[in-house]
């Protein structure tokens, strides 16, 4: 049975026993897998310094840091939030594999291992890593910086360049997870009432002033979808001067058309006439190689957002 015939995977196994280790090593290896063990949790942690396996199995019981502890330290790296970590251990109690999920795990394997189950656990959670990953990296290329939150603010996923803003503003709490504090979960609190003004708002973003966070809609039961943005204020038209090659006075027309403004609104609000607008949108469209406001409008959107 080979995982995938293109690319050899990475399995990262922590586990004191030789015994499991050689087992595993054995049926992975022959599975088409390149295998990295550790004995410790700490040994795990240096490995990981040097290479982000593609998949983790970790034993919950080790003498030091346990599994469970060992799990929620490499939950802290931002490039190891998406990778899938199995517990393998012989606690088969409720109590334990509530732990280990908890603990940031997808899966719960009992000993002894019944080798041919766990490799297609494996296989499940390799293809769904990967379908995760596909869908958040092109998410992050198109330029939108997204994330979704628990009803309490705590981050339940981002995409890799939002993970990686997040990770370097926010503060782990107790149960080391990120979570946005207020008024975010007040404001979200609102949105899950359904209040129709709370959904128009945005929100700022802890620790940076110049970033606001974008109600997108409610993907889940309490799963809340944000967008992260510059703050659209009065510096927007200079930027898009800057950024689009654009004069003054059309970095404005475009800020104004951005927001969905009408050609004779953007004419009364910077006193300009109807016809000197359509002359500055004329210029803005050459320069932009678009056609239409709603193609010009498109670029603007996307410049305003995060880099």
């Amino acid at each position: 049975m080979i995982i995938d015939p293109k690319k050899r995977d990475v399995a990262l196994v922590v586990d004191d026993s030789p015994e499991t280790l050689r087992l595993l090593t054995d049926a992975l290896d022959g599975a088409g897998m390149t295998v990295m063990v550790a004995l410790d949790g700490a040994s795990a942690m240096r490995i990981v310094d040097q290479i982000t396996p593609d998949i983790v199995l970790l034993d919950a019981v080790m003498p030091g840091m346990d599994g469970f502890e060992t799990c929620r330290r490499l939950k802290r790296d931002a490039g190891l939030v998406n990778v899938p970590i199995i517990f393998m251990t012989g606690l088969a109690e409720t109590e334990h594999i509530v732990r280990g999920l908890e603990a940031g795990g997808v899966d719960y394997v009992t000993k002894p291992i019944a080798i041919e189950e766990m490799l297609a656990r494996i296989r499940v959670h390799l293809a769904n890593a990967r379908l995760t990953q596909s869908a958040r990296t092109a998410l992050d290329v198109s330029g939108r910086y997204l994330l979704a939150v628990s009803g309490q603010g705590k981050i339940l996923w981002a995409t890799p360049q939002a993970q990686k803003l997040l990770s370097a503003t926010l503060s782990a709490n107790a149960n080391d997870e990120l979570v946005l504090p207020e008024p975010v979960p007040r404001w979200l609190e609102q949105a899950q009432e359904g209040k129709a003004a709370s959904k128009a708002a945005t929100a700022p973003f802890p620790g940076n002033e110049q970033l606001r966070l974008h109600y997108m809609g409610k993907t889940g039961p309490s799963e809340f979808l944000l967008r992260l943005a510059k703050d659209a204020s009065a510096g927007t038209a200079a930027e898009f001067s800057s950024e689009l090659g654009l004069t003054t006075r059309e970095g404005e027309v475009l800020s104004w058309l951005s927001k969905g403004k009408t050609n004779r609104d953007i004419a009364q609000i910077l006193g300009l006439s109807p016809r000197t607008v359509d002359k500055h949108l004329e210029q803005i469209y050459s320069k932009l190689g678009v056609e239409n406001r709603t193609a010009a409008a498109a670029i603007a959107v996307k410049a305003r957002d995060l880099k």
